[in-house]
Order: structure tokens, then sequence, then C-alpha cells
């Protein structure tokens, strides 16, 4: 009987996702439950610009960004790293 022709690399690599999967939201759920107790709130953080005029108001979370975009890429660099 012939082994290689059995589909265990797709159920490997469909296990390789669940668990990283699984990752990602259990570390998605612990920073939604004690983001009250982070010395710093993701949207306010230092050096984000905001502007308050007599009429107008503008805010733009530029540092908050930076950081969401290389975690981000560190989780996308992960979930890459598993694939192959």
């Amino acid at each position: 009987m012939n082994h290689s022709a059995m589909p265990t690399e797709p159920l490997r690599e469909l296990g390789k996702f669940l668990l990283v999967l699984g990752i990602l939201l259990v570390a998605i759920g612990a920073l939604l439950i004690y983001s009250g107790r982070l010395p710093f709130h993701l949207g306010r953080l230092p050096g984000d610009i905001a502007y308050q005029g007599r009429h107008t108001s503008f805010y733009f979370p530029i540092v908050t960004c930076i950081i969401l975009s290389v975690a981000l890429t560190l989780i996308l660099w992960l979930v890459n790293s598993f694939r192959r």
C-alpha cells in the first residue's frame, strides 16, 4: 500500500493554522480583558497627534498605528513561518 497518497499534509497545515489562530484569539482576548490595567491605553499614546482648536479638533493616532503595524507584521511573519 502506498502511504504517500494519504492526505496527511493538508491536515497538518490545517492543524498549524488552527493552532496559530487559537493563540492569536487567546492573546486578543487577554488584551481586551486586561486593557484597563495596562500602563498605556492604545489610541492615547505619547506621540499621537492631537489638535484642539476653537471650533475644530483633529486627532491622528500615529504611534498607535505604528505599534499595531509592527504587531501585525510579527503575527503574519509567524503565521507564514508555520506554513513552510
